[in-house]
Formats: C-alpha cells, sequence, structure tokens
C-alpha cells in the first residue's frame, strides 16, 4: 500500500510560526502528519509566511497538485484581511479555484475559519472591528465553500482555545506550541470520526518549557513587532479612515449597517461563484 501523501498550504500558521523546533517551525500540520496512519507518511508543508490567497493559488496550488495528494489543507486568509487591498470577491474566487482544484483530483480537503486579527491583537474596538468583519466575510467564504467540497472543517474562529494565552505565542496573532498541538488534535479528531485518520493522536502537551515572559516580550520587541508591522504597513492609513467611519456610525447608532455591509458582501461574493459555475455549465444563457 501507497503511503499517505499529506501536503499543506497556507501561511505562517500552517508554516508552524510559534513552534519552533531547532532552527525552524514545526506547526500543526507537521504534529497532525505523524499521526496520519500507523505507517510513515509522506508530509510536504508548502505554506510561507506572508502568503495570501493569490500567493496559495498562484504558486502553492500548482506544485501541491503535482504532488497528487491524497489530503490538503488549506488555511489561508488572514493576510488578505490585513492589506488594502483586500476584496472578498477576489478572496472567495480564489479559494473556489483551489478547493475546487483538488477536490477534482479526489484530494480529501481540510480547512479552518480563524479568529481575527484585531481581536488577537487587543486592538481598540474602532480598530478591531473592521478587521473583524473582514475575518468574518472570509470566514463565512470558507463555510460555504468547504460544504460545497465536501471538506474536512474545523471551526476555530472562537472558543476557549482562543481566549486562553497559554495557547499563543507572545505576538498574540500565531499558537505557541500548546495552540499548535490544539488545532492539530482537533483536526485529528475530525479525521479519525470520518474514518481518515488510523495513527495516534497528537499529544496535546508540549514538548519544550513555554518562553519566559522576558524572553517572549524580546522577540516581540524585535522579530514580532517586525512581522506585524510588514504585513500592517500599507493596510494603516485605510484602517484608519475605517475606524472613524466605526466611530462616525457610532454616534449615529447605526453600527448595524456596517454588519449588513460585510454580510452582504460576503454573500454577494458566493452568489457571483454560483453564477459563475451555472455559465460555465451551460445552465444558464
Amino acid at each position: 500500500m501507497s503511503p499517505v501523501r499529506f501536503v499543506a498550504l497556507g501561511d505562517s500558521l500552517t508554516e508552524g510560526v510559534g513552534d519552533p523546533v531547532g532552527n525552524g517551525w514545526r506547526g500543526w500540520a507537521a504534529l497532525l502528519a505523524a499521526g496520519l496512519a500507523e505507517e510513515p507518511v509522506e508530509f510536504t508543508n508548502l505554506a510561507v509566511s506572508g502568503a495570501q490567497t493569490r500567493d496559495v493559488a498562484r504558486r502553492q496550488l500548482p506544485a501541491a497538485l503535482a504532488l497528487r495528494p491524497d489530503l490538503a489543507s488549506v488555511v489561508v486568509g488572514v493576510n488578505d484581511t490585513l492589506r488594502h487591498t483586500f476584496d472578498i470577491r477576489s478572496v472567495a474566487a480564489r479559494l473556489d479555484a483551489v478547493y475546487g482544484a483538488l477536490a477534482q483530483r479526489g484530494t480529501t480537503l481540510l480547512t479552518a475559519c480563524l479568529p481575527d486579527p484585531g481581536t488577537m491583537l487587543g486592538l481598540p474596538g474602532a480598530l478591531a472591528r473592521p478587521l473583524a468583519r473582514r475575518q468574518h466575510a472570509v470566514d463565512t467564504v470558507v463555510h460555504v465553500l468547504s460544504d460545497r467540497y465536501g471538506a474536512v472543517h474545523l471551526h476555530a474562529h472562537d472558543g476557549a482555545w482562543v481566549t486562553d494565552r497559554a495557547m499563543w505565542s507572545a505576538d498574540r496573532l500565531h499558537p505557541g506550541e500548546r495552540g499548535h498541538r490544539q488545532l492539530a488534535l482537533r483536526f485529528h479528531a475530525l479525521l479519525a470520526e470520518a474514518g481518515l485518520a488510523t495513527g495516534p493522536a497528537p499529544s496535546p502537551e508540549p514538548e519544550s518549557p513555554a518562553p519566559t515572559r522576558s524572553a517572549s516580550l524580546w522577540w516581540l520587541a524585535t522579530a514580532g513587532t517586525g512581522w506585524v508591522a510588514r504585513r500592517c504597513t500599507d493596510l494603516l492609513p485605510q484602517l484608519l479612515a475605517l475606524a472613524a467611519d466605526e466611530l462616525h456610525h457610532r454616534a449615529r447608532g447605526t453600527s448595524a449597517r456596517l454588519d449588513l455591509r460585510a454580510s452582504a458582501a460576503a454573500s454577494a461574493a458566493l452568489a457571483r461563484l454560483t453564477v459563475r459555475e451555472r455559465v460555465e455549465a451551460g445552465t444558464v444563457a
């Protein structure tokens, strides 16, 4: 019997940032790979820190298809929300293309919805809420497309693990080792329930001691701050405008309109995909 081939696509979360091993990162996908089968698994991690949906669609997807995976995880979208170019229609179209290409090859998909970065960073409400709406829109698209393509989907956008600081690294955006283990464990449980994981479940307990507070603060003040700055610099002017709009609507008591607008945009993006697919299938003139 051929070994199980597992390919991971995505950004820094899947690359393993927050779970250092040696001179590199390990992360939830590598932890999960070890428990997919009793026999060794062929695991390839294509995820790259900073990747957006366009990077996954253009660069990682062709490489993944060439590997003919039995299982592929696609967890991406947070970096899109941190760019001034964010467009839920483009995000939806790219995710649809990636999911569809893998599913068409008979690959089992792993997907997840994630917490919004504004809340994780502890930003003030006027700054956090616009980012939360963006992430909610991405999560809505991921939910619908995961169902459409029969993905094994993990609901990771809320729950105790989000508010438990022991799960997160100093930058508050990436899980620490315990958090990565929690993701791997939850994915493994879903796969085992579906009969797709026959190896031992990952241990929830870290192998390495948690970094000291001083070490965490030093990392955040050096590498961590730079990481956040590189991903948010082009968003800042727009985010300040969004925050001003947020405060304006709050003063007028019309904040619900912003929520409805974001939900409508996600629904329209999904409806556009449905119409396009029907046109391609020849069922719409």
